[in-house]
């Protein structure tokens, strides 16, 4: 699957942002030779499953100018690269505890010339700065990554969606949530979105 699917649901992408979304599939099939952040049999289905799964973030928060957001847990640059690419005057914090991913994460950026994604081998809880989001793609179970990180976001909000946690989870979430009790939630179903078999099962739990 290509990158047109991006554009299907994305009608608002620039030049420049289509071409370095059109780069990004040569990029990890190079470097996934290489350092095995993806699933080989998963880059098939690059585009669907890890470049659209991402943006689907920027179906629900459309993040301002200066917003400043961490991934966390990112893997080989997911979901923080391609809504890097999305949103270029938000800085993004790409933290994972594993070096070889990071290479990854750092290789890629340079080749796409993103200026507003900086990288770091780093446990997440080990991170001391605060952001207006924490995002990631179900790294671990929910209750656990909100100890690591649920202190970690801005009080003051000015995006459309309160300062917190965006975490992409698929299947029965009911049990994680109900255990996440300090905290407010709500979930969105992301086959309102996009019309992709893939996505019936996934979420976005907002944790604020």
């Amino acid at each position: 699957m290509k990158s047109e699917i991006i554009y299907k649901y994305f009608k608002d992408i620039s030049p420049e942002q289509k071409q370095q979304f059109d780069k990004l599939g040569e990029l990890y099939t190079l470097w996934n030779q290489r350092i095995n952040v993806i699933s080989r049999k998963d880059m098939d289905n690059f585009y669907l499953h890890h470049v659209l799964h991402s943006l689907s973030i920027g179906k629900i928060v459309r993040f301002k100018d200066f917003t400043e957001v961490m991934d966390a847990g990112t893997g080989g640059g997911f979901p923080g690269i391609p809504l890097a690419i999305m949103f270029p005057d938000v800085k993004f914090f790409l933290a994972d505890s594993i070096g070889k991913k990071i290479k990854v994460v750092e290789e890629v950026s340079s080749s796409l010339g993103l200026k507003n994604v900086e990288a770091q081998q780093i446990r997440m809880e080990q991170v001391d700065k605060t952001f207006d989001f924490i995002i990631s793609r179900a790294v671990t179970y929910l209750p656990d990554f909100m100890k690591w990180t649920g202190y970690k976001f801005h009080k003051k909000s000015f995006n459309n969606l309160k300062n917190g946690i965006l975490y992409l989870k698929g299947g029965d979430i009911k049990e994680e949530i109900k255990s996440v009790k300090r905290f407010k939630t709500k979930v969105y179903d992301l086959n309102r979105h996009f019309e992709e078999d893939f996505f019936e099962t996934k979420k976005l739990v907002h944790v604020y």
